[in-house]
């Protein structure tokens, strides 16, 4: 694969598409550019890309595969840039956006062939120096083509990241990451900011929020500009659901009203049919978080000899937690891991190697 690729936005997802095309075809050239001049230095030092052009036009203009890893309504202003450029007759040009119907629709009135991408992976990081090769790792690669006459070759292109790819029409797309994923950001968030303004007259609420209610709205900490772009290039599908959602909460409220027991109940026992039939070891709609509950008894030393032991088998750690929340359970160690193969290690190192039961939410 000797071709020349130009990634634009080189983020935490542009950066770690690079570093996966890069390890998979090391004989393809690989561009990247940015708008920020540091995020271009870094790239440039760290021998990311073989060449940041002195431009984003400089760039395209040499591509064969055009990638834009940008938001929505920026990688729109680029694909008017490139509708403007000399570009190479047959190039390709592809987007990492979360949404996919606006971009679809827009990228129709250029000549230059055009492929909506959408890796569905994520982190707690963010920019070029949180790449990593691993990210994609048995995560969905949703593309959203008019046309498949070229999609093998984004399939190729994009072999490092050991995805699972998925092709779906852009409305589809849409209205699957609106219900899965961007709904419930909208929730998570409309619950910290409630919760918010509750705490300003129950002060000792903020304490107590620090268990479960924090792990339940942990995607409300995600990019704010990212999730603003997002609701509005999803917007038609978004006010649907939220118009259904509201309805559903008005008539658990006449329930509430009507103390309807049974109603409740079925509420509650549908719920729990459906969350304990989904998945638990594959990436979806919001990224993964790979954490891992360890039961420990709260004595000096506990910790260190957890972390001890995944040390020695060199599992590296992303964050480590003890719950302050403690329901049921007297002590509780949650430690997060980079992606799923060092999760499950640890898990059945755990098990194996100490007396502390652990577990998988």
């Amino acid at each position: 694969m000797n071709q020349r690729i130009l990634i634009a936005g080189l983020g935490l997802i542009g950066a770690s598409l690079a570093t996966c095309i890069k390890k998979e075809h090391p004989d393809s050239y690989l561009m990247g550019w940015d708008h920020c001049p540091a995020t271009n230095e870094i790239a440039r030092q760290t021998k990311l890309v073989a060449e940041v052009p002195a431009s984003f036009d400089d760039g395209a203009v040499q591509a064969d595969i055009i990638l834009l890893a940008l938001p929505v309504e920026i990688t729109k202003n680029y694909l008017a840039r490139l509708g403007q450029l000399p570009l190479k007759p047959n190039v390709l040009v592809t987007d990492t956006g979360s949404t996919k119907s606006e971009i679809s629709q827009f990228a129709q009135q250029f000549s230059f062939d055009f492929i909506g991408g959408h890796p569905m992976a994520g982190s707690h990081k963010s920019g070029i120096q949180a790449a990593n090769g691993d990210l994609f790792e048995n995560a969905y690669y949703i593309f959203t083509p008019s046309d498949t006459t070229r999609l093998p070759e984004l399939e190729v292109l994009f072999q490092g990241t050991r995805a699972k790819y998925v092709t779906l029409t852009p409305e589809e797309h849409d209205q699957i990451t609106g219900m899965l994923s961007h709904l419930p950001h909208i929730i998570a968030s409309g619950l910290v900011n409630q919760a918010d303004s509750f705490n300003q007259t129950h002060p000792r609420a903020q304490q107590l929020a620090a268990g479960g209610f924090r792990d339940i709205t942990r995607i409300a900490s995600s990019d704010p500009r990212m999730w603003t772009d997002i609701l509005l290039s999803n917007r038609q599908a978004l006010l649907a659901m939220i118009d259904e959602w509201q309805s559903r909460m008005s008539t658990v409220s006449q329930w509430l009203q009507a103390k309807d027991e049974d109603a409740i109940y079925t509420f509650f026992e549908s719920a729990k049919e459906t969350r304990d039939q989904l998945p638990v070891h594959q990436n979806g709609a919001i990224p993964a978080f790979y954490d891992l509950f360890v039961d420990v008894p709260d004595y000096s030393g506990v910790i260190a000899e957890v972390t001890g032991l995944l040390g020695e088998h060199q599992l590296s750690l992303i964050n480590l937690k003890i719950l302050e929340s403690r329901e049921e359970i007297n002590g509780v160690l949650q430690i997060s891991f980079k992606n799923q193969s060092d999760l499950l290690l640890a898990e059945q190192l755990i098990n194996k190697k100490t007396t502390y039961t652990c577990r998988i939410k």
